[in-house]
Parts: structure tokens; C-alpha cells; sequence
């Protein structure tokens, strides 16, 4: 697997910095870890903290008013794992994001939320499930020899 051992950020490009802040730092909670600038001063992205080893990076600028829809070739959504989606949806309600899919069961035995970002980036809410088709392979994969 040449070595690679997670997945350090995911970056995306968004029509106005500010909205995109609100809604990840101030709505979600992804906390502000650092800004970097291009030497004449502007913000050239902003770096959120998702865990101690996953980021996401938000650069300002986006040319287009929303993201390619769900068809479309490219990235087709983020997915952030959640550990009680029940709480978690609740809070999203409350910080006034509309849920653009309520709770269901999805193909692979986890239950999932769907949201939306200020430009239309796709973002699914998932808790696993302990029989979830995920984790059902990964035991596979443990228990197979070396």
C-alpha cells in the first residue's frame, strides 16, 4: 500500500471564505488551526482541524457558484464519521443547517445524514454500525495470513 497511513486533509475551493467559516468553525465546530497568506497579504487557505491527523483546507476564490452536482466526475462528497448521529443532527438543526437528508439506513448497514455546505459540497453525517459491511471486510482482512 506504498505506505500511506491515513488521510491528512481534504481541501476545497469556496465562493466566500466568511460563509464557508461560519458554516464549518462556527456552525460545525472544526476548529481554526492556522491561515496561510500570499505575500501580499491575502488569505490563501485556512486550515480546520477534523481530528489531531485530519484536516480540512478551504481556500477562497472558487470560480463557480455551487459544486458540481452528485453526478459528476470528481470528488462526490465528505464523509465525517459521527458517534451518535441522533445528538449530532439535533445540533446541526440547531445551528440552523437544514438536513438535506434525514436519518436512514444506508446500503451498508450504517445509519446516515446527509448535509450541505454554503457552495453545494456534499457532506455526509455516518455512524457505523457495529455489523456494518465496512468492518464486517476489515475483520476479514485481519483474519487473513500474511
Amino acid at each position: 500500500m506504498l505506505g500511506v497511513v491515513g488521510i491528512g486533509h481534504v481541501a476545497i475551493k469556496v465562493t466566500d471564505l466568511d460563509r464557508s467559516l461560519d458554516f464549518y468553525r462556527d456552525r460545525l465546530g472544526f476548529p481554526e488551526m492556522l491561515r496561510l497568506k500570499h505575500d501580499n497579504g491575502e488569505t490563501w487557505l485556512v486550515y480546520l482541524r477534523i481530528t489531531d491527523d485530519q484536516y480540512l483546507e478551504i481556500f477562497p476564490g472558487a470560480e463557480n457558484d455551487r459544486a458540481p452536482g452528485w453526478n459528476a466526475n470528481g470528488v462526490n462528497h465528505m464523509c465525517f464519521t459521527i458517534e451518535d448521529l441522533d445528538g449530532t443532527t439535533e445540533r446541526v438543526k440547531a445551528a440552523g443547517i437544514a438536513l438535506t437528508s434525514e436519518i436512514k439506513p444506508g446500503l451498508d448497514g450504517n445509519r446516515q445524514a446527509w448535509i450541505e455546505d454554503p457552495d453545494g459540497n456534499r457532506i455526509e453525517l455516518m455512524e457505523m454500525a457495529q455489523d456494518c459491511l465496512q468492518l464486517q471486510a476489515i475483520r476479514r482482512l485481519h483474519q487473513e495470513p500474511a
